[in-house]
C-alpha cells in the first residue's frame, strides 16, 4: 500500500480548497481534526460523497446519521441540566 493511501488518500485531497493565507490545499483532516468526533464524521462523509465511491447518496446517509446522533447526544445533555 503506497504511503499516499494512507497519509493522502485522493478522496480527501480532491477538492480544490485552498488556505487563504498560504495557497496550500486543504485537507479533510485540516478541518475535521477540530470538531467533535459525530461532526468531524459528518463532514469527513460530506467532504468526500462521490468521491471514495460512486453512491452519493449513500455517503450523505452516513453524514445524516452523524449529524441526528450528535444531536440525539446534545439533547440528552440539555435535558440532564
Amino acid at each position: 500500500m503506497s504511503e499516499e493511501k494512507i497519509d493522502h488518500p485522493k478522496h480527501y485531497t480532491s477538492l480544490p480548497a485552498k488556505c487563504a493565507n498560504c495557497g496550500y490545499a486543504i485537507e479533510c483532516i485540516d478541518v475535521t481534526e477540530h470538531l467533535g468526533f459525530s461532526v468531524g464524521n459528518a463532514v469527513k462523509y460530506i467532504w468526500r460523497a462521490g468521491r471514495k465511491s460512486p453512491d452519493v447518496i449513500e455517503d450523505l446517509k452516513k453524514a445524516a446519521w452523524y449529524i441526528a446522533r450528535e444531536i440525539e447526544r446534545l439533547s440528552k445533555a440539555k435535558e440532564q441540566k
